[in-house]
């Protein structure tokens, strides 16, 4: 499949700068990574016996037994826009590798990147192995769910849309459900910070890709000793971003949902109606041009202002000031968020209590780094709203099959049939790609 779709790459990424205003490095960066990662996906598959705990058949208290994963059924993904490629495939490889049936529902923005797949799609697989459907969510999906016939449900994106999803299956208990979600992740900047490596990586963590992405920095809380410092180190950043369309070497490009911009100048204008200013709004911050929104950063951001508890989803930069650690502490266990925190710190001693209290409420935490999903090998895991699963090379594949055994008492006789059912049972034999295809 890989083979196959590589000769696609150019109009994929020509297709992500179009439809979803990816500038071109990011373009290339998700087709790339994407077929990094299912290179790396049938690596682990083809290695799963020698570490499957019982991979190899194994006698315990007289009862012989071998492990291999199955399939769980037909499986239901929604794709984002955001990450159309990247996002889809780490769910869906793993699925297809291990037997799954895909029903793959094309977003409404950013599906032609999928359009462009199928002639490789087609060639590679068998017929009904992955099935494409259009239309808008709301109408399609329901009716899907309501068959029954969903086994599996791996969904990106919104917390109440799969809420609403799963709850239209006839039998919600024998649903398994493989989501990544919302995520409000906090950059948190102690006294002692150096603030050129935190406004460097908050900007980025907060902007890349308009920070349409559900690991963006949503919001900082600098202690307010260094808040005003940094405030200005992040406006002079971010005003120096170039603006434009995706294959002039952007930075920042226009919003592909329409709605977006109204959306992003009402939490503005809650948050100037509470008591915060757009601090860079002499250089435009806040401003549009059609659907091209100049990135805004915000301060100070209060918890009674929607921007400190709402996912933006776009490039609008909120800051809030803490005096005192007991502030964090009740912002972060309050938030819904429960995918990463950012900690920018040069002390040891005082990261170790956030840690600890963020061990208990997030997936990820970075040290003096923005939040990211990197490298593909670790964990993506999330808590309370913002996950049910967790996302890598190894875990996706886990995700998306069942524990199987294969056990008998352990005899002479049952030892023949075993070694028999190994060349004769599909089930049972080698992992290995087809000969010519990969």
């Amino acid at each position: 499949f890989v083979e196959l779709l590589s000769p696609a790459r150019e109009s994929i990424i020509n297709a992500l700068m179009w439809e979803i205003c990816k500038n071109s490095t990011d373009a290339a960066a998700e087709f790339d990574r994407t077929m990094k990662f299912v290179a790396s996906v049938i690596e682990t598959l083809e290695a799963s016996d020698q570490n499957e705990a019982f991979g190899s058949w194994t006698t315990v208290s007289g009862v012989r037994g071998r492990v291999r994963r199955g399939p769980v059924g037909v499986t239901m993904m929604l794709a984002p826009f955001n990450y159309p490629l990247n996002e889809m495939y780490a769910m869906m490889i793993p699925a297809l590798l291990m037997g799954n049936v895909i029903v793959l529902k094309l977003p409404a923005v950013g599906g032609l990147a999928h359009i462009l797949t199928v002639d490789a799609l087609e060639k590679a697989f068998p017929a009904g192995v992955i099935n494409f459907v259009t239309g808008a969510g709301r109408k399609t999906m329901g009716p899907i769910m309501k068959t029954g016939l969903v086994d599996c449900l791996g969904f990106i994106g919104g917390a109440k849309a799969t809420d609403a999803l799963i709850v239209q299956h006839p039998q919600p208990h024998r649903l398994k459900v493989f989501s990544q979600l919302e995520g409000k992740n906090i950059a948190i900047v102690l006294p002692d910070a150096d603030l050129e490596v935190a406004a460097a990586q908050i900007v980025l963590g907060s902007l890349t890709y308009n920070g349409q992405r559900c690991t963006a920095c949503k919001l900082i809380m600098a202690h307010d000793s260094v808040a005003e410092a940094l405030l200005e180190k992040l406006v002079a950043r971010i005003d120096a971003l170039k603006k434009g369309l995706p294959w002039e070497g952007a930075t920042i490009t226009p919003l592909p949902e329409p709605a977006k911009p109204d959306y992003l100048e009402s939490v503005l204008d809650d948050a100037v109606g509470k008591g915060a200013k757009v601090v860079n709004a002499g250089a435009g911050g806040g401003s549009r041009a059609g659907a091209l929104f100049t990135p805004a950063v915000v301060y100070p951001v209060t918890s009674e202002m929607r921007l400190f508890s709402e996912e933006q989803f776009g490039p609008v930069v909120p800051m809030a000031k803490f005096s005192d650690m007991a502030e964090v502490d009740a912002a972060v266990r309050a938030s819904w968020n429960g995918q990463q925190a950012a900690i920018f710190t040069t002390s040891a001693a005082k990261a170790a209590p956030l840690v600890d209290m963020l061990s208990t409420v997030v997936g990820r935490i970075n040290i003096n780094s923005q939040c990211s999903r990197g490298p593909d090998v670790f964990p993506f895991s999330g808590r309370r709203s913002s996950a049910m699963g967790t996302m890598s090379v190894t875990e996706a594949l886990r995700a998306f099959s069942v524990e199987t055994i294969v056990a008998f008492p352990d005899c002479e006789i049952n030892r023949q049939v075993a070694e028999g059912m190994e060349t004769e049972a599909k089930f049972l034999q080698p992992i290995q790609q087809p000969a010519g295809r990969s």
